[in-house]
């Protein structure tokens, strides 16, 4: 901690007081160096978490100055701690929560994993394709967790040595992280990109869905297909007992009306005209009336994820109306580079950076800068624009899942004690390159059919 403080805030303090010629920006205004500066200074955080990534982002809020102000009012700046993508978030975890209480989620798991038979092999892509349903509308961390309790009565019919073992452990975190990609409050990575889609580029909820889902599913084959490759179950059959029965209260009712509203809603915007981030607001107003979620429930709602989307969100707002994420983009020699090498170079910064930091983190950083990247340059229009280099970034930065830090799920899977480094280190890193290549793929054939 002692040393972290340091490294982190040193690179900001020499931003803002070298003179902006010995940064290699001849003519950078100002208030452009002092948000440089700010910008180094959450990377350097992020990085180095001399304090809780999420705290940086209320540091964020502090821009300092009159000039500062004259451009970004602090109520603007606060205004991001209510915007609509929060909302968006907020409606996720109080289904999340409602769901766990009224145990929604296990016996969904227990009716969904019956078609899948005795065979470990399809067992595991049935915990597989539940793990990435679940984490499509509810936080992967706590799908991760849900899912992991699941497995435990599951292992029991495997025994102990089996490689198979391994392989299911590890395709819980795997169809976690992939999942995510599949609607736009799966993960906040994809919550981010949709503040840069907007005006021609904009994403309903089910325009999200109908390439994040089929995006999801493939990958989610792919990395099934290279467990069942690395660590084979040596079981043929294996017995299910997993218990439990759906309630009958008034009270788990309204929970289920409400859940399969709110994503039929979700499904049919252009129907009804409301938009998802309005719908996501049903479940928090009839659960908090019921009493459904109580003021203890709220203690569970992931605090910390809203505070970090905030400050992301804030500090893209700093680099648009500063300009500077524009300068940035001019000074980097993108423009001397063909648009394929841009639109590839990125994600894979994209994917390496989410391997080390959070990728909620990568996202706050990168796509303000990639969204400003696909608007000014006329080479990258012929490839999709705004819209194909925000979405192959924003599938990139949930692609990461090589080391236990790179993701929550990860952690969790390795906190478990049933994984080793090297084991999760193998089939992660191979599932985030396969993954990286089936996004390039999926973001091609949304050019050919004309969807950016």
């Amino acid at each position: 901690m002692k040393l972290r403080v340091p490294a982190a805030v040193i690179p900001a303090l020499l931003i803002l007081l070298l003179p902006a010629h010995l940064l290699g920006l001849e003519s950078l205004p100002g208030i452009q160096q002092r948000m440089l500066a700010i910008f180094v200074m959450a990377v350097s955080f992020w990085i180095l978490e001399p304090i809780p990534i999420f705290a940086t982002s209320i540091l964020l809020i502090f821009r300092g100055g009159p000039e500062a102000e004259s451009l970004i009012a602090y109520t603007r700046i606060l205004q991001t701690f209510a915007s609509p993508i929060i909302m968006l978030f907020l409606g996720g975890f109080f289904l999340a929560i409602a769901a766990t209480k009224y145990r929604l989620d296990i016996n969904l798991a227990r009716v969904l994993l019956k078609p899948f038979g005795n065979n470990p092999r399809w067992i595991m892509l049935g915990l597989m394709f539940i793990t990435g349903t679940f984490s499509m509308f509810m936080s992967n961390t706590a799908t991760t967790a849900l899912m992991l309790a699941i497995l435990s009565p599951v292992l029991r019919g495997m025994r102990d040595g089996d490689p198979g073992r391994i392989a299911f452990v590890l395709s819980i975190p795997i169809a976690a992280n992939i999942g995510g990609v599949g609607t736009p409050i799966g993960t906040p990575p994809n919550a981010v990109a949709m503040k840069y889609l907007v005006g021609s580029d904009a994403i309903t909820f089910a325009e999200w869905m109908s390439f994040g889902i089929p995006l999801s599913v493939v990958i989610m084959m792919v990395a099934w297909m290279l467990l069942l490759v690395i660590f084979p179950p040596q079981e043929k059959e294996m017995e299910l007992a997993i218990k439990g029965e759906f309630q009958t209260s008034w009270q788990a009712w309204i929970v289920y009306v409400i859940f399969a509203s709110t994503i039929l809603l979700w499904l049919t915007g252009k129907l009804h005209g409301l938009n998802s981030y309005v719908v996501a607001l049903l479940p928090v107003a009839v659960f908090l009336a019921f009493r459904i979620i109580t003021k203890e429930d709220l203690k569970l709602l992931s605090w910390d994820v809203l505070w970090l989307i905030s400050g992301g969100i804030a500090l893209g707002l700093g680099l648009e109306e500063t300009g500077l994420s524009k300068t940035l983009v001019e000074v980097l020699p993108f423009s001397e580079w063909p648009a394929l090498t841009v639109l590839v170079g990125s994600a894979v910064i994209a994917l390496l950076m989410s391997t080390f930091i959070s990728n909620t983190a990568t996202a706050n950083l990168l796509l303000p800068l990639m969204a400003a990247l696909g608007s000014s340059q006329p080479a990258l229009q012929q490839l999709g624009g705004t819209k194909a280099i925000v979405l192959i970034n924003t599938f990139a930065c949930s692609m990461a899942m090589a080391l236990p830090v790179s993701t929550p799920p990860n952690a969790l899977a390795f906190a478990s004690g049933m994984l080793k480094g090297p084991e999760l280190m193998k089939a992660g890193a191979l599932v985030s390159i396969l993954g990286l290549l089936v996004s390039f793929v999926a973001v091609w054939l949304m050019r050919l059919v004309g969807f950016v």
